[in-house]
């Protein structure tokens, strides 16, 4: 028995969120008495040995180039003979898209219990409990998990990444790849400093800024914070910012540990995408703005004479 952990990488590098997936699956693994081992797809440019320090014990690792290119189908067979053959009775993926797409496929080809957007480590005292957010971040819900095979997806940022010593036993598995069906004709990469989806800290705006020509100030502050950029929908709606860019119920939804909106109303669509961010910082010069009654601090001020001070304020912080 074992706990197996899909590390998610992405350019052959591996993303943040599967450092915090193994910090996680290690300390399952250490609930149940048992070892953490990871299962890595396609070409890698990282020294795999050093992830150990994740926890990880070993690291099962396919090679083929047609792993390259993510296709769910194919990633989930391949995953599930990797849990076949080593008994993996806990199966841990971050709950990203990628997870989102492999965890219920892999479920439902294992027989498997799921529970998606895990956001503490499982209760077992008393069976396996796993605490998830519902509701779009507005509760709760404890699920329990009885069947032999458990898997579990752990929403970005719920779990802090722990790095101690040690080195990872890499070894190849020979595992049976079908050619994928999705031909990629094209790839346009996000830009921005950091990946939206990852960033600890998220500096978004809305129709506040009045103009594309305004959001210098806001990507000065997101450069000074070393933050992502981002909007709401009628920003995205206006071409003022790539979509990839927009955050709420109907574009991403995202769990920073700070979130600073700027010029946003908040309704009711946008904080169903970020209302899990675990500090929430509003300025806006509306003091009656719904965003108000859902942050941790908030400013009441025109942001073209908040932002600009805010940026100053944190860079003699930092000097």
């Amino acid at each position: 028995m074992s706990v197996l952990i899909f590390i998610d990488t992405a350019d052959g590098h591996v993303k943040k969120a599967s450092l915090e997936a193994m910090s996680y699956g290690a300390k399952v693994a250490e609930q149940l008495g048992t070892t953490a081992e990871g299962v890595v797809l396609g070409s890698v440019t990282e020294d795999l040995a050093a992830l150990g320090k994740y926890g990880v014990k070993k690291i099962h690792h396919i090679k083929n180039e047609v792993l390259n290119h993510f296709d769910a189908q194919v990633h989930t067979k391949v995953i599930a003979q990797v849990a076949e053959q080593t008994g993996a009775k806990v199966i841990v993926f971050s709950n990203n898209v990628d997870g989102k797409a492999i965890a219920p496929r892999l479920s439902a080809r294992l027989k498997a219990g799921l529970v998606s957007g895990a956001v503490a480590l499982p209760d077992t005292s008393n069976g396996f409990i796993v605490k998830k957010n519902v509701f779009s971040g507005k509760a709760f819900a404890n699920v329990s998990i009885n069947t032999d095979i458990k898997i579990i997806a752990l929403s970005p940022n719920a779990y802090q990444v722990v790095a101690a010593g040690g080195s990872a036993e890499v070894v190849p598995f020979n595992a049976t790849v079908d050619a994928g069906k999705i031909k990629i004709t094209n790839i346009t990469k996000a830009s921005g400093e950091v990946p939206l989806t990852e960033a600890e800290i998220v500096v978004s705006a809305g129709r506040g800024l009045k103009g594309p020509e305004n959001w210098g100030m806001v990507e000065e502050l997101a450069h000074v914070l070393h933050a992502a950029l981002a909007c709401s929908r009628p920003v995205a709606d206006a071409h003022w910012r790539p979509h990839n860019e927009h955050v709420g119920q109907t574009g991403i939804a995202i769990a920073p540990n700070l979130y600073i909106a700027i010029g946003i109303s908040g309704a009711i669509q946008h904080l169903a995408g970020v209302n899990r961010s675990k500090v929430i910082v509003v300025i806006n010069k509306d003091p009656e703005a719904p965003f108000f009654k859902a942050a941790d601090y908030g400013i009441v001020g025109d942001a073209f004479e908040v932002v600009p001070k805010f940026t100053t304020a944190i860079k003699k912080l930092k000097s």
